[in-house]
């Protein structure tokens, strides 16, 4: 293990990244680092970031060669990895993407429904000039993406960047599959060997043993059936929506109680009572930005100010570890099984070979080798053909600046009644969207 690597975090001012480096430096044995660097088109935000974070690695990893950038030539030259998390607009406009549809008594949410078409479509002309510049400056790098919403990007960068060195990775499934553990018994999710199919946030688990080969998915149904995924535990105590989301799983998983579902399925199969309880004023964008943001730029600015990162507020992000484990897996060639977002390709033996799938894969120096699932059953098939159909839509749209695209991909989209009200929330979204996206006709 000789070698150290070159990392740019692409989205350098956010939020998550303090936590990420916090996470970077805690496996510095499993994947060494000679240079980190943070990139981001808001030079403000990021400097309140990178200042904290230059301490911390200054008094924890001085050797690793520091510096944040707008520019991206310095930012993708010479780097082996792009670890991204890019937020294109930003929280504020999170909150048009959820309070938009909830005016018309639909599903108001970052990744799914009409809000989540939003985002995608800011999302993806970032994502597309990442790849050209990793392919301009350091075309033998490998661009690790975790940016939402994720089925969005994944199947942009398939229809317009098909040879890109991009992986495309969710880390909601591991969260999951850290309660699913705990449920077991198990100290690790990593004691178990999952199956698991789907598209991005709306997958089944099928699988779920020990390497022992015992079969655990028993003991995790039964309690699921009755909590949901709430877990006592305090490590695993969540904020107040979060632990509405892990208890609603119940009501749904009884849709085949022979899988275990992806938390994300409440707003597709839920969606009625999430928008009868959603707070339309308040929503998740306005909490993550009175705790989270404000948590995180108030400790930086404190770090800055005093020149030290001694008790500092930032823990190690143990949930990122997956990042350095697929960073790992090119890197070592070490085979490592994971949930990737890849091109089904008959994975799924019967459901459309060019859709972008969440599916267990081997992944090693040459990226990921998928793993074959078989035949589905008619319900995830119907469900997932029809969100998968959104997904494209809303990619052809972008790529065509079509309005009658985008508005057939809402019309599609379960959360939305009628194509009036798709309609109504696309004029809408157009408005609020005019600085991001193409120009629709």
């Amino acid at each position: 293990m000789d070698k150290k690597f070159s990392v740019v975090v692409a989205g350098g001012g956010s939020t998550f990244t303090p936590g990420i480096v916090m996470m970077l430096l805690a496996n510095l044995d499993r994947f060494p680092i000679r240079k980190l660097k943070f990139y981001d088109n808001d030079a403000k935000r990021q400097e309140i970031v990178a200042k904290a974070c230059g301490i911390i690695l200054r008094e924890k990893a001085p050797d690793i060669e520091f510096e944040a950038t707008t520019d991206p030539q310095t930012a993708f030259s010479d780097i082996d990895f792009i670890m991204a998390h890019i937020r294109v607009g930003k929280y504020a406009m999170r909150e048009l993407d959820e309070k938009i549809p909830l005016k018309y008594d639909v599903l108001g949410q970052e990744t799914c429904g009409p809000g989540g078409i939003s985002y995608g479509m800011r999302s993806i002309g970032g994502i597309i000039e990442i790849i050209d510049y990793m392919e301009k400056y350091s075309p033998n790098a490998w661009m690790l993406n975790y940016s939402n919403p994720a089925a969005i990007v994944a199947e942009a960068t398939r229809k317009l960047r098909p040879k890109a060195k991009i992986l495309n990775i969710c880390d909601m499934p591991i969260g999951i599959e850290r309660r699913m553990a705990a449920i077991a018994g198990l100290k690790s999710r990593k004691d178990m060997e999952i199956r698991y199919y789907g598209l991005n946030h709306f997958g089944w688990w099928t699988s779920i043993m020990d390497h022992q080969g015992n079969d655990l998915m028993p003991k995790i149904r039964e309690y699921v059936g009755q909590k949901g995924y709430n877990l006592d535990d305090p490590e695993f105590k969540a904020d107040p929506s979060w632990s509405v989301t892990y208890d609603m799983v119940k009501e749904f998983y009884q849709l085949d109680p022979n899988t275990l579902p992806n938390t994300y399925l409440k707003y597709y199969l839920c969606q009625d009572e999430v928008v009868e309880h959603a707070n339309r004023e308040y929503t998740r964008a306005n909490e993550v930005m009175a705790g989270r943001e404000k948590t995180v730029f108030t400790e930086c600015r404190r770090i800055a100010e005093v020149g030290t990162a001694k008790n500092c507020g930032f823990e190690v992000d143990e949930h990122a570890s997956y990042i350095v484990d697929l960073a790992r897996a090119i890197a070592y060639n070490s085979k490592e099984r994971m949930l990737l977002i890849v091109e089904n390709k008959g994975a799924i033996s019967n459901f459309d070979p060019t859709a972008m799938v969440e599916i267990p894969c081997i992944v090693g120096c040459n990226g990921p080798e998928p793993l074959t699932v078989g035949a589905i059953p008619q319900f995830q098939k119907g469900l997932m053909e029809q969100q998968v159909s959104v997904e494209k839509l809303a990619v052809e749209a972008w790529a065509e600046g079509s309005y009658l695209k985008l508005w057939q991909a809402i019309t599609m989209s379960k959360t939305v009644p009628s194509a009036r009200v798709a309609k109504q929330i696309l004029d809408d979204l157009i408005e609020a969207n005019k600085d991001y996206w193409p120009e629709l006709k």
